[in-house]
């Protein structure tokens, strides 16, 4: 137990050594000083709180927000002095806000605990004693031999022991990790490898020895040491056998597979950022106003002190004869008077704090987010998905967005390859209806319907058969005919490929009729038009981003050695020597700019000779132990030389629906665009491309491949000096990886200048903790820029929590991001909706809300203030407790938490189709000094109007009541709350722009319940009450005729200058969002006409409706 709260306490990690040793199947040594080790359990936990925790740390988050703890102190005062008002008056609304509030925080939380509890529920099968039990993934313990079918993710990190495979080799896809859709292998070492049923895995007896978890999801270190009758034998284990949490089985039927990190030890909840509490701009700046608040309330009990003893000063104010100063009194120290007096002001003032602000905020965010996942126009339908919020702290952040950041695979393209071009041999083809057809030639022409395949199209075929790294799904190939009917015709192959560019081509090829059918060994067989052939794969020249091409040296049936090239056209196309080169180059750059992703293919063929020297060259530069990499990029060049041309491929990524057009209202509205991904650097620019986040017109800088500190700086001294010079046109950036860790460790400065005048960014090869340091970077720089990412795999959950919004797509890639983020939504393309309607509409809403709940309580507490200079400082009160306390919660709290839910100060479709009305509210313009001042002496002037005008109407006037009787300072105190009750709510209604009944019921219904609840209160004598000092008091201010003149007359004059100011601003001095509202003023009439079309026309509600038919395409009202 001890233990437990040291490590609780961070005194005393759980990990003393660098490695850990785990015995496979929980087998421990008999004999020896051996001391378990402990391990972390398979739960993941993204909750903030537990049943145990709840009440203290809500509490101490409640308490750190300056109004709660404000109010706390001012409770307590009350509780130990002697002070004007009645401890109930602060005690009541501070218990109302902190009881809403944790509900809210933990009906939040508890969502997330049903999310983890489904993860860590989730059923998984582990071999023990003898068998496979059937257990939860939270039960799987380090040493646990786990089994994993096809299609299952992994629950655990786990070293692999076997698969269905002879050679112990599975298929593993890590899209929810990396990004990467390719299809990796892994390989168990063949010790473990044979063991592939339950019965021999229990009588395994080996040890693993492996480092202790760290989050590079590319790196494991460890060694197996497998006890084999009566020797030990060691293997090396690295990332090859390692197969990840949150990783996805294919290929393979089942594998067996040691857990060596489980829950929050796995490498992906590793790379997750731990769950900090993200604040909106708007709660900053309600703190800073807080505290300007503060500082005036201080002032004000200041004054009011010193005031008081200088009026002390004089003999007769200071014990005047009816009410003369006990012994007590008179005996009592100056300095202790003086506190309590200050003590007894402040808490007469402390309502200018609004601690009502805080629950109206909770409650408008709360109930609020409920329009984002109610709305039709974030339904996708497909999916049957509508948006999600797992945050509502962050509604008004959505309308403050300045930079994107956005992953590619899935969340901007749908991760779907198509073919849709090629030419060959200086000739344009297309795919129709399975066919290759020339270009300008239609199926019903002479040539157009062909069976047979010249022969440099299928020579072009073949080569796309055989340059590849696909590989076949082999549960298709165990029927006795494979995958052929008996009239040649094949059954749909399913492939995978490391990349899905070479999946689309093979797949297209077999529609053509030249069909890849797989591997076995070193054979690579091929049927072309039905007939079977074998060729022997010879040499693979892999991939790299230098070459930027591979290629693969092939024996033929016929016993010839050939060469098959393809890559980007800047690296095949100068290495041809034959072939039709510049009508290639001409529809390459055609391809190109329908946004396709173009490849060139070409081949050599070897004489004897040739490939003897190729052989050795190869082998040498394979074995060499120095400058190993230099030596292959030396002989493939030499090798993929003198090349003749086949030909080019288009392959299309299907960029998800309205991707191009969203990024182009992004633009438009003022927010800068970064993609982030774990891409290859080519394949990102394609796709960066062809969805608009560059433009054909912007001049590409690259930061790629730089190996060392000096290369990188002198780069980006490069690049900075380049776009000093061609300041005029736009500039788009690309960096790797491994060039940004470089650039970030010494040169932050200048790569953040090169980044801010850069358009467009594109950062590819990122892991998914360089991510989150890029969005950092930019968070914490000068500016302090807002941020947003948007992601779809656990590899962006890093950058989802480090932004100021995260943002998760409900993909194909798991539901990492989704469960880790604030909002998600189903496609990249709703982004535009949330942030430009929704956004725009939450940010104004509650600046309006936090500005007005200022105004209305410097309303409300300055008349006390100035009542104090007609009472003698005596801390007299001018309002009765009860209104004290009912002001906040009940007279003046509806119409603006109303407000606040449903105002749309323009028409959401006109916010959508106009972009640039985001740029009116960023760098949280409507929060900024002016307005603010704007409100505060706004609730100065009126409070000043409210007081100062009951007192010249009324309060010298002593015979206005009905019945001949005075005025009493009661009776001065409610006339002039209630012009206030009337004024801040016809000020609110001034505010609003969209009314609804409910708009309508809650401004004048709170008026009304004011004037009810006073006859009531004031009326009758409730025994419950001590002191009864409003009895009668309210019945007889309504009783005159000139109080009633008084009201109008006072209400007028605060809220005409008002109006007046308005229509000047509006008229004179137009916002851009102003200008929209008259355009829209104008529309309206004949935007209800189409409306009363659409309705007769009975349209479904599901459909996406043309917004200018409706009033509001948003909410349902």
């Amino acid at each position: 137990m001890l233990r437990w709260v040291r490590q609780q306490l961070g005194f005393d990690p759980p990990h003393q050594s660098d490695t850990r040793t785990i015995y496979i199947a929980n087998r421990f040594p008999q004999h020896g000083h051996y001391v378990p080790q402990k391990f972390a359990d398979n739960r993941i936990i993204s909750s903030k709180y537990t049943v145990w925790n709840f009440v203290p740390k809500n509490l101490f988050e409640q308490f750190r927000r300056i109004a709660n703890f404000y109010f706390l102190i001012i409770f307590l005062v009350q509780l130990m002095i002697d002070t004007p008002t009645s401890p109930i008056t602060s005690g009541l609304p501070l218990f109302f806000v902190i009881t809403v509030t944790a509900i809210k925080q933990g009906y939040e939380d508890w969502l997330r605990h049903k999310a983890d509890n489904e993860v860590n529920g989730a059923p998984v099968y582990v071999v023990r004693s003898g068998g496979l039990v059937k257990t939860r993934s939270k039960n799987i313990r380090v040493g646990d031999i786990v089994r994993v079918a096809k299609d299952e993710t992994f629950p655990v990190d786990l070293v692999l022991l076997s698969s269905d495979r002879v050679d112990g080799s599975c298929h593993v896809t890590t899209a929810s990790l990396d990004g990467e859709t390719n299809l990796k292998t892994h390989i168990a070492v063949p010790e473990t490898a044979v063991l592939q049923s339950v019965a021999n895995l229990d009588k395994l007896v080996a040890v693993i020895e492996c480092q202790q978890p760290e989050a590079d999801l590319y790196r494991f270190v460890g060694r197996i040491t497998v006890s084999h009758q009566t020797e030990e034998i060691v293997r090396p284990l690295g990332p090859e056998s390692l197969l990840l949490r949150g990783a996805r089985l294919k290929n393979t039927k089942e594998i067996f597979g040691v857990a060596v990190y489980t829950g929050m030890e796995t490498k992906m909840a590793l790379n997750y950022k731990s769950k900090s509490q993200k604040r909106s701009a708007v709660e900053k700046s309600m703190n800073s106003f807080l505290i300007i608040y503060l500082i005036i309330l201080l002032f004000e009990a200041i004054l009011s002190t010193i005031l008081k003893y200088a009026w002390q000063a004089e003999e007769k104010w200071d014990e005047p004869w009816y009410n003369e100063k006990t012994e007590h009194e008179r005996n009592s120290s100056k300095i202790l008077r003086f506190i309590s007096d200050f003590l007894a002001f402040l808490v007469l003032y402390n309502f200018i704090i609004p601690i009502s602000l805080y629950v109206t905020v909770e409650m408008q965010k709360f109930l609020g987010s409920f329009f984002i996942g109610w709305d039709l126009d974030l339904y996708h339908e497909e999916t049957n998905q509508r948006a999600q919020v797992n945050t509502s702290d962050l509604n008004e952040e959505l309308g403050q967005v300045e930079y994107v950041f956005t992953d590619k695979t899935g969340t901007l393209t749908e991760n779907e390859m198509q073919f849709r071009e090629c030419s060959i041999n200086g000739i344009k083809y297309q795919e129709v209806n399975g066919k290759l057809t020339p270009e300008g030639f239609s199926e019903d022409s002479p040539d157009g319907n062909r069976h047979s395949l010249m022969k440099e199209e299928e020579l072009f075929l073949k080569a796309v058969c055989l340059c590849h790294t696909v590989q076949i799904n082999t549960d298709q190939t165990d029927g006795a005919d494979g995958p052929w009917h008996a009239n040649g015709i094949a059954t749909p192959l399913e492939y995978y490929a490391s990349s899905p560019d070479e999946k689309a081509l093979v797949e297209a090829a077999s529609r053509v009729g030249v069909v890849f059918t797989g591997t076995s060994g070193d054979t690579m067989e091929v049927k072309s038009l039905g007939k079977p052939e074998r060729y022997k794969l010879l040499h693979v020249l892999e991939f790299d981003p230098n070459r930027r091409r591979m290629s693969v040296i092939v024996e033929s049936p016929s016993g010839e050695k050939l060469l098959f090239t393809k890559g980007a056209e800047s690296s095949i196309l100068p290495r041809s020597k034959s072939g039709e080169i510049d009508k290639t180059r001409v529809h390459v750059d055609e391809f190109a700019l329908k946004g396709l992703r173009t490849l060139c293919v070409a081949y050599r063929r070897f004489t004897p000779e040739e490939y003897q020297e190729i052989g050795k060259r190869l082998h040498e530069a394979r074995t060499a132990l120095q400058q190993r990499e230099e030596r292959l990029a030396d002989v493939f060049n030499f090798i993929e030389r003198d090349l003749e041309l086949l030909g080019a491929t288009g392959v299309e990524d299907k960029l998800q629906e309205k991707v191009q057009e969203t990024i182009e209202a992004l633009r438009l509205a003022g927010i800068k665009v970064w993609v982030l991904t774990g891409d290859k650097h080519e394949t990102a620019v394609s796709v960066s491309l062809s969805c608009g986040h560059f433009h054909r017109t912007m001049n590409i800088l690259e930061l790629v491949q730089h190996k060392s500190d000096s290369t990188c700086a002198e780069q980006l001294r490069q690049l900075a000096k380049r776009i000093k010079e061609d300041h005029v046109i736009q500039h788009g950036l690309v960096v790797d990886g491994t060039s940004l860790s470089l650039a970030l460790r010494e040169h932050e400065k200048l790569f953040m200048e090169v980044c801010k005048n850069c358009s467009a960014v594109l950062c590819c090869r990122m892991a998914p903790l360089q991510k989150a340091k890029v969005v950092r970077l930019l968070k914490t720089s000068p500016e302090k820029p807002i941020t947003l990412a948007i992601g779809d795999g656990a590899n962006d959950v890093s950058m989802i929590q480090e932004a100021h919004v995260g943002i998760g797509i409900m993909g194909k890639e798991g539901r990492q991001a989704v469960r880790n983020s604030d909002y998600a939504i189903a496609r990249f393309k709703f982004l535009s909706k949330l942030l430009f309607v929704h956004g725009h509409f939450y940010y104004i809403r509650i600046a309006t809300l936090v500005q007005y709940f200022f105004y209305k309580n410097v309303c409300f507490i300055t008349p006390q203030f100035l009542y104090q200079f007609f009472c003698l400082f005596s801390q007299q009160t001018l309002y009765d407790s009860v209104y004290l306390t009912l002001y906040n919660i009940c007279f003046t709290s509806l119409p603006v938490l109303i407000y606040s839910l449903f105002e749309q100060h323009v028409h959401p479709h006109v916010l959508q189709s106009k972009p640039v009305l985001y740029r009116d509210i960023s760098k949280n313009a409507h929060l900024g000094f002016k307005p603010f001042l704007y409100w505060t002496i706004l609730g100065f002037f009126h409070a000043f109007v409210f007081f100062y005008g009951s007192y010249l109407l009324m309060g010298e006037d002593t015979s206005l009541l009905g019945n001949g009787q005075m005025f009493g300072n009661w009776t001065f105190g409610t006339l002039v709350f209630t012009v206030m009750v009337i004024t801040v709510t016809m000020k609110m209604a001034l505010e609003t722009h969209f009314w609804t009944w409910i708009n309508h019921f809650v401004t004048w219904g709170s008026i009304v319940f004011y004037f009810i609840f006073s006859l009531f209160y004031g009326g009758i004598i409730w025994p419950f009450l001590h002191t009864q000092d409003m009895y009668f008091v309210f019945v007889q201010l309504l009783s005159s005729g000139s109080a009633w003149f008084a009201i109008i007359l006072i209400v007028v004059a605060c809220l005409f200058l008002d109006v007046v100011k308005k229509v000047l601003y509006r008229h004179l001095q137009p916002t851009s969002t102003e200008k929209a509202q008259m355009e829209e003023d104008k529309g309206s009439v004949s935007s209800a006409c189409d409306f009363a079309e659409s309705r007769h026309r009975g349209e479904d509600s599901r459909q996406l409706l043309d917004p200018s038919s409706l009033p509001d395409s948003s909410y349902v009202h």
